[in-house]
């Protein structure tokens, strides 16, 4: 089985981390992955997105064309990729962001406000997890027991006290 993965937004949203978070937590379950980034010359503020792959067999490409799951952190993001999604897949945005509804009925929709919440929740800069939380709620692509050991193995040791926080967020994801 073979699963694409996107994910989308500006520069500086944590895309990257999280699609690293991802490929590490594939690795750990003994899966065939490919980690992808992509982004604008600029450091923060940019475009920004990261195509994640598992696999169950090696994998041909780190090129994901048709996801069969997005998550969309802005809404430019939102507005070129949701046409991507492939039938049956699934979507994933940050509703305190993108404000549009989505069109589709082809696919599933979860929105859930990321950005408001990590605000509120004193979890500034940590949206991403919260939507990553979301995603792993709505696909069980990783097992909860993986999900610890994955976040211990991307963040350095001079960030250790972010180990709980990104924890937190990815609980608060996968409640809503």
């Amino acid at each position: 089985m073979t699963t694409q993965l996107l994910l989308a937004g500006s520069g500086g949203q944590g895309l990257l981390f999280a699609g690293k978070f991802l490929a590490f937590a594939a690795m750990i379950e003994g899966k065939e992955v490919s980690w992808f980034p992509s982004y604008g010359p600029e450091a923060r503020g940019g475009t920004s997105n990261c195509s994640v792959v598992f696999s169950d067999e090696p994998i041909g490409s780190p090129i994901v064309a048709q996801p069969d799951v997005l998550i969309a952190m802005n809404l430019p993001s939102y507005r070129k990729y949701m046409p991507c999604v492939r039938p049956g897949g699934i979507l994933i945005y940050d509703d305190s962001m993108v404000s549009e509804a989505c069109p589709r009925g082809d696919i599933r929709v979860a929105s859930l406000p990321a950005t408001q919440t990590a605000y509120d929740e004193e979890l500034k800069g940590l949206a991403n997890m919260i939507l990553i939380g979301r995603m792993l709620k709505e696909t069980g692509l990783v097992a909860p027991e993986t999900i610890e050991l994955a976040m211990e193995k991307c963040i350095p040791a001079s960030k250790a006290a972010m180990l709980t926080l990104n924890l937190q967020a990815i609980a608060l994801g996968s409640a809503g």
